[in-house]
């Protein structure tokens, strides 16, 4: 009886002394804080969402008019037989280009990094690097397609009538691949470092050797951020247009439709969404349904990285599904 007493008149004295604290003094530097974040947030928002309700306004009836003929036309001269197919055909192997290099290069450097390499000034220094060619603007890294696979391609055919022998849909995803290179290690070394050290140690407990600690249970539990963060950088490689303008992308029409799936087409010219909105953004908006075009193409590169992400989330629940 003394005791519940005692608990209750402790318990009475702390919601009086609460009372008083909140009562009598306001958190100016907190109130600022959370105006300053909604604030952001709502302007954010609302930017956004001016710029999608211009775009869906003038791009949808364009393209629910044209349908089918827009996505699988070549590029015209006219807006009304204007095609976007050759720019989503060079989007797409340059996807390719970008999930076969640079996510299986960026996840194995970053497992070696993470699980093999010993803690000395050399992986520092490389790490930091890579933190550092992660902020690198993307025109630079044209540049450097430029310089490797555009100009020394070239090279090897001083004498060949085609002067743009290295401006090719090859070139092109392996320039973007380099791009998004360094985010793909540093998001899946984030990942890795995020498993328990505990769950390494009970594989080793049970007689597991280094590759199968980190096969059976290291990556399981990092595969929601690997895939996360390699299939974002993918949304973001196809988004690139500075990298493609420079090693020689087109931007107007390649000429006869060829397949989708055409291999041939890697050593040819190419040209890819960013580069067809960069084009279409350049036509007289008075003329013409010019500027519904440009916001049709929009959207359609809109649809194709938010289905991108899309893919990420959905494979980021099922492993944490699986995980737990």
């Amino acid at each position: 009886m003394a005791l519940s007493t005692l608990n209750s008149g402790a318990e009475h004295a702390r919601e009086k002394i609460v009372r008083e604290l909140q009562g009598t003094r306001f958190d100016i530097s907190g109130f600022i804080f959370r105006f300053s974040l909604i604030f952001g947030l709502g302007s954010g928002v609302l930017i956004l969402g001016a710029v999608m309700w211009d775009v869906v306004g003038d791009g949808s009836g364009f393209l629910f008019d044209r349908g089918w003929e827009f996505l699988t036309g070549n590029a015209s001269s006219r807006a009304n037989s204007y095609g976007i197919f050759e720019g989503l055909r060079g989007t797409f192997w340059i996807g390719v280009f970008v999930v076969v290099f640079a996510f299986p290069l960026g996840v194995g450097a970053a497992i070696y990094l993470e699980e093999y390499a010993s803690d000395s000034r050399l992986t520092r220094f490389i790490e930091l690097n890579i933190r550092n060619l992660a902020g690198v603007p993307s025109v630079v890294y044209g540049v450097l397609g430029l310089a490797i696979f555009v100009r020394a391609l070239d090279g090897f055919y001083p004498n060949s009538i085609d002067r743009h022998l290295g401006s090719t849909t090859a070139a092109a995803g392996a320039t973007l691949a380099i791009l998004v290179l360094p985010i793909v290690i540093i998001t899946a070394s984030e990942a890795i470092r995020a498993v328990p050290q505990s769950l390494r140690e009970g594989g080793f407990g049970v007689g597991a050797t280094k590759w199968e600690v980190i096969r059976h249970h290291v990556l399981p539990y990092a595969a929601p951020g690997i895939f996360t963060g390699t299939l974002l950088s993918l949304a973001r490689a196809l988004g690139e247009a500075a990298p493609l303008i420079l090693i020689g992308g087109v931007l107007g029409s390649l000429g006869p439709k060829s397949s989708l799936l055409e291999l041939e087409q890697l050593g040819e010219r190419f040209t890819a969404m960013p580069l067809m909105i960069t084009q279409l953004a350049k036509k007289p908006a008075f003329i013409g349904d010019w500027n519904s075009a440009t916001a049709a193409a929009i959207l359609v590169l809109l649809v194709v990285v938010i289905a991108a992400n899309l893919i990420a989330i959905c494979l980021r629940n099922h492993y944490e599904r699986k995980r737990s």
